[in-house]
């Protein structure tokens, strides 16, 4: 695809997403130009906190989005309107959710999220605004299901409804896309599905009652048994790590799992 249009798709995205937000009901947490806080850790600072997100630069941002979100969705290689349907898609809620979809509406396994040249080769012989369609419709109907939609969901439906306009003007091949309306509010709050509260609790959970109860003070005990010590804290970091580790991809699986919703693009008619 021509540069332009991954220019105007981030334009459009930024508008969208605003700048700095720490909505209570947002399972994304402190969030600033659509960048999470988890995003921020995982692509830039690990220890970042809620004021390092608060001062990202516009050109962090940008730079996260063209390798984390564009590049990894090859969007290079769809065509115009499809790309930035799959690029705000993945970036509202997740490229595990926005690439799986990719592969559903085209009939391939969903297994993984990755576009790779099997699903270029199906998405080439669909109609391109078919697919527009097909991954907006089940977009809406995804974020219609979260029970954060009654917080969130005027701002979602009408940026859904946008980025499916738009992409099908791009489709359609027209020299410049509509111009943002002016004085368009952001639309904030991650498109994804909640973590459960559990998950919060894992590591708070794990006390030192029973060092304490075996007798003495608690440094006490702990001078006194350094073998038993030891392997009661590898105990402790593995139960708490397997735990998260497990909690983490649950909620993975149900925040790109398919839903009943999900329509199917059949390939066009060869000559």
């Amino acid at each position: 695809m021509a540069a332009s249009t991954y220019d105007e798709a981030l334009r459009r995205l930024l508008a969208h997403e605003g700048g700095y937000t720490n909505h209570p009901s947002d399972p994304g947490g402190p969030t600033n130009f659509g960048i999470t806080i988890y995003d921020y850790r995982k692509y830039v600072k690990p220890n970042a906190t809620a004021a390092d997100v608060r001062s990202m630069t516009v050109g962090e941002a940008k730079a996260i989005y063209r390798k984390r979100y564009w590049d990894a969705e090859r969007c290079d290689e769809l065509p115009a309107g499809v790309d930035y349907s799959v690029f705000d898609y993945g970036v509202n809620s997740g490229i595990g959710r926005s690439g799986k979809v990719l592969r559903r509406i085209v009939g391939l396994p969903d297994s993984t999220h990755v576009v790779t040249d099997e699903v270029l080769r199906a998405i080439a012989r669909r109609d391109p605004k078919a697919l527009v369609v097909a991954i907006n419709d089940e977009r809406l109907a995804f974020l219609k299901r979260l029970k954060t939609w009654p917080v969130f969901g005027k701002g979602w439906g009408a940026r859904v409804a946008a980025v499916k306009s738009v992409s099908l003007r791009m489709v359609s091949q027209q020299t410049s896309a509509p111009p943002i309306a002016p004085g368009a509010a952001p639309v904030p709050g991650k498109g994804v599905v909640p973590a459960p509260a559990a998950a919060k609790k894992v590591i708070v959970g794990t006390g030192t009652a029973a060092p304490v109860a075996a007798g003495g003070g608690f440094w006490d005990w702990i001078a006194a048994h350094p073998f038993e010590t030891a392997a009661l804290g590898c105990g402790v970091v593995l139960i708490v790590g397997s735990s998260v580790y497990a909690l983490n991809r649950w909620h993975q699986r149900r925040q790109e799992a398919a839903i009943p919703e999900t329509p199917f693009v059949p390939a066009l008619a060869t000559a």
